[in-house]
């Protein structure tokens, strides 16, 4: 389930402090675009982390190609979790107003 994966995988292990320059939600599932790109993540990781699908190379090919982009995008400072900042004296989250497009005449 990758809410597990998330608090138990990524979090502990990938996540590394928490700043304005690297800033990390600990509500994720409530940004649309980390559920998105940690959905990817966790699915590319399920297969490569398998010797039988991803081969024995397959973890370092997950660590470059998905791991790295997506948590470089993930904690961009102008991305999805750029509103919210946790620090000991200070817990801010907000969800930034999703994009509206209308739909096809």
């Amino acid at each position: 389930m990758l809410s597990n994966w998330v608090r138990y995988v990524l979090a502990p292990y990938y996540l590394t402090e928490i700043s304005s320059q690297a800033p990390w939600c600990p509500r994720w599932w409530e940004h649309p675009q980390a559920i998105a790109r940690l959905h990817a993540l966790w699915t590319a990781w399920q297969e490569l982390t398998t010797p039988e699908a991803g081969g024995w190379t397959g973890p370092s090919v997950w660590h470059r190609d998905h791991l790295d982009p997506c948590i470089s995008a993930l904690r961009d400072p102008s991305g999805p979790f750029a509103a919210c900042m946790i620090k000991p004296d200070h817990n801010q989250h907000i969800i930034p107003e999703q994009p509206y497009a209308e739909p096809l005449p």
